[in-house]
């Protein structure tokens, strides 16, 4: 790994908007799929998937079969994870409010869940039942009565078992074997076998990435969320092993993944670049986690933490681990992060796949401005007001000037409508 001072590198990667070819591929898929429905989504996963599907709602056949494929030791632990998550998840959970005060105005705010979610499950290289975990659950905590997954199918027709028993987990009984960019149209616009949602959710590649950007405004998305990262903040307590090991646990996602280290010692600095060379050679998917390491990998030398932190914050890490001597004294110096791990045992895949914490998290400096998927993610909020005569007749003629201060003239007379009457009103009553 390079060795850099801390002003060389920002950790800023060009991810989002793809190539032209890409954003065109995307709008033409986009486009079909609205026009032609299912025809469209069977053409498209015979050509990127290999396969040609009549049906794509997964069986309660398959469901079983599935459940017999699942060796008991991961069931049990995607068990715990899922209660795990729902024990954390259930803690943001918000309640409807409502405020009145002497005049007799009512204020408030109704919490509702949305209707109907759609989550997207990567396929491909790897088969990611903890994503379902990740995102069904919060959404099933918000309560919305329609949780439905696309991902997309094996050359056989099928999805990774693992996957399926993540969803009967979590309890989401509606799957599709659609993937890519065509999945997010049909989640978008609806088609004859898919019914349209109100929100997307979950990670995908690039064309997903693009897909979901494209349809914003149509539906409601979580993110456009990019490679994965992590930063680790680290002084001369550190284990090199356990850094390098956290950093290449990232690398191996994609190959445009970054792993960046910023540390206080130098030695620490020499020892992780060595560790990282020593056990990239061991990994299944060493050539990803390689141009990983190579492109978007670095490791920064700063003089103490004041410019470490200072460096953490502005690169604004999706996952970042704090592996100093003391983590808490210097947790609230973390001000851009999506998730922090603290101490040499809070390793980043425990928060992947088990601690509860959810691991969709905001990428690309985006922690800037963006959280973790949460509950809040599936409920939406209605403002509720009840003005009381006695307010309006002491206050409109103050919104009345707010009104006429911005051009607004109908504005104005929908108050002083009102205020004429109070006036009549009171002229009658001396009248008598």
């Amino acid at each position: 790994m390079r060795i850099l001072s801390a002003n060389q590198f920002d950790g800023k990667r060009s991810v989002d908007s793809g190539t032209k070819e890409q954003q065109e591929a995307v709008k033409a898929i986009l486009s079909d799929v609205r026009q032609r429905g299912d025809e469209a989504l069977r053409d498209y996963t015979e050509r990127f998937d290999r396969v040609r599907l009549e049906q794509f709602r997964v069986s309660e056949e398959e469901f079983a079969e599935a459940a017999s494929q699942v060796s008991p030791e991961v069931r049990a632990a995607l068990e715990e994870a899922a209660e795990n998550i729902r024990d954390f998840h259930q803690r943001q959970v918000r309640q409807s409010w409502f405020s009145t005060k002497e005049s007799g105005t009512l204020l408030g705010q109704i919490i509702r869940p949305l209707k109907r979610a759609g989550l997207y499950v990567p396929g491909g290289t790897a088969a990611y039942p903890s994503s379902v975990l990740m995102n069904a659950i919060p959404a099933k905590i918000a309560g919305v009565p329609e949780v439905v997954i696309t991902t997309p199918p094996g050359r056989d027709g099928k999805i990774n078992p693992a996957i399926l028993v993540a969803a009967q987990i979590a309890g989401v009984k509606e799957i599709y074997k659609v993937g890519g960019a065509q999945a997010i149209a049909a989640l978008t616009y609806g088609t004859e076998q898919i019914k349209a949602v109100d929100k997307i959710v979950g990670p995908g590649n690039i064309f997903v990435a693009l897909a979901k950007r494209e349809v914003f405004g149509l539906v409601s998305i979580d993110m456009v969320a990019g490679p994965s990262e992590i930063a680790v903040l680290a002084d001369e307590t550190a284990n090199p092993r356990y850094i390098a090991a956290d950093l290449l646990s990232q690398a191996e996602h994609d190959p445009m993944s970054a792993a960046i280290l910023v540390t206080t010692s130098q030695a620490v600095a020499e020892s992780v670049a060595q560790e990282v060379e020593r056990q990239l050679a061991e990994l299944p998917r060493k050539e990803i986690a390689e141009a990983a390491i190579r492109d978007f990998g670095a490791i920064l030398v700063v003089n103490d933490l004041e410019e470490g932190f200072a460096a953490i914050n502005r690169i604004a890490p999706e996952h970042l681990e704090i592996m100093i001597a003391d983590p808490f004294e210097h947790l609230g110096k973390v001000e851009n992060a999506g998730a922090i791990f603290l101490g040499p045992y809070s390793s980043e895949p425990v928060g992947d796949y088990f601690a509860g914490t959810n691991h969709v998290i905001p990428t690309n400096g985006t922690a800037r401005f963006s959280s973790p998927l949460s509950v809040d993610d599936f409920i939406k909020k209605s403002s509720v007001v009840s003005y009381s005569k006695q307010d309006l007749r002491e206050n409109g003629h103050k919104i009345v000037a707010l009104a006429e201060q911005e051009g607004l003239a109908a504005h104005g007379r929908a108050i002083t409508e009102r205020l004429r009457d109070f006036d009549r009103e009171e002229q009658e009553r001396d009248s008598k």
